[in-house]
């Protein structure tokens, strides 16, 4: 481990450590990232000069205007999107269909070897783009997708799939372009472990809010008699449906509520028609364990009094700052008796963190 890469991450500990104190929880356990190619999606400008195009990204100085960076190459993503890189470069030079006033382009790897690639252009895409990005994808083994204004052109698929391992067995995601999906997958596949190492077995259900694509669902079903999952987002709670049958899980149901709609159905304030076409019956669970992975903005007042009534949370959250606010609450009821720190987002201030709390 490199100098730099250790006090970046001491300084992460240090701070998450004095940030939870009053909560007294036990010993923070920390879980490392790669040092380099870590990341599974990029994005980048193309800039183009009167004779050059070339991968940018943007900082700004100190009279907070913006500066152009050129990026050769980014130590930061995973091997695989480093080494495609100048392979596609090289043909949005060579060939004016593919480069004209193309103006991004997005990575999506997958640790299993999958690649999707979407470009982006300033133009509209005449019928000459699709046979030329088709030869491209295939002498590049890659998907590729083309968008500009009110276009979009799917040569084959707009999904990857990914293969995560916890502990001794594999799991595969649907992970669908320009949805969420967990950006580091090495530590991703450490947060599910921690995570079904925290939950234990239970001979009763377990409830999830926020479960997007199924990530934690899937591996913290085998701990459970039962699960139900909630998730908003259509293309999330399709890409999960998927992975549920394509891993062959039998004890999901995944119900596409909110975390608000949800505690006003199970305190019976509402009724659901998704809940009644997805065949799901709230009454018929047993929960004792809740989990939770909410976005930066954290969980609403109403959630957090629905969460105070399960035995076990679990909470993953991708913001100490709305996590330690949340826990002020959740502390009234529950003592935190295991505190995990996970590095997603090396060199950035950006933390993952993990947390069981227990009934007190």
């Amino acid at each position: 481990m490199t100098s730099s890469y250790q006090q970046q991450l001491d300084a992460k500990v240090e701070r998450i450590s004095a940030q939870f104190a009053e909560f007294n929880p036990p010993a923070l356990q920390v879980f490392q990232s790669p040092e380099q190619y870590y990341r599974m999606r990029a994005e980048f400008r193309i800039w183009h000069t009167e004779d050059d195009l070339f991968y940018a990204m943007f900082e700004r100085d100190e009279n907070n205007n913006k500066k152009v960076i050129r990026i050769d190459e980014f130590p930061v993503a995973d091997k695989s999107i480093n080494d495609l890189m100048p392979k596609l470069l090289t043909a949005f030079k060579a060939d004016p269909i593919l480069g004209s006033r193309l103006f991004e382009v997005h990575f999506l790897a997958t640790l299993k070897g999958e690649m999707l690639v979407s470009l982006i252009y300033h133009r509209k895409l005449d019928e000459t783009w699709e046979p030329a990005a088709k030869k491209l994808a295939d002498e590049l083994n890659i998907k590729l997708i083309g968008r500009s204004r009110g276009q979009k052109f799917v040569l084959t698929d707009e999904f990857v799939v990914e293969e995560l391992k916890v502990f001794d067995r594999l799991y595969r995601y649907k992970q669908i372009e320009s949805s969420f999906t967990q950006p580091n997958a090495q530590v991703c596949q450490k947060m599910l472990e921690w995570a079904c190492t925290v939950a234990d077995k239970s001979d009763k259900d377990l409830l999830e809010l926020y479960c997007g694509n199924g990530n934690f669902t899937l591996p913290l079903s085998t701990k459970f008699r039962r699960v139900l999952a909630t998730e908003l987002a259509k293309s999330s709670v399709y890409a999960a449906q998927w992975n549920i049958e394509q891993n062959q899980i039998d004890n999901i149901q995944v119900a596409r509520l909110s975390a608000e709609d949800f505690t006003q159905a199970y305190n019976g304030e509402r009724e659901f028609r998704r809940l009644q076409e997805a065949n799901i019956d709230i009454s018929t669970y047993d929960f004792d364990t809740v989990f939770v992975d909410p976005p930066r903005a954290g969980i609403d007042d109403e959630t957090l009094k629905l969460l105070q009534r399960f035995e076990r949370i679990i909470y993953i959250s991708c913001n100490p700052d709305t996590l330690h606010d949340n826990l002020k609450t959740l502390s009234r009821t529950h003592k935190v008796t295991q505190l995990a720190m996970f590095d997603q987002f090396p060199y950035t201030h950006h933390v993952e963190s993990g947390v069981l709390l227990e009934k007190i």
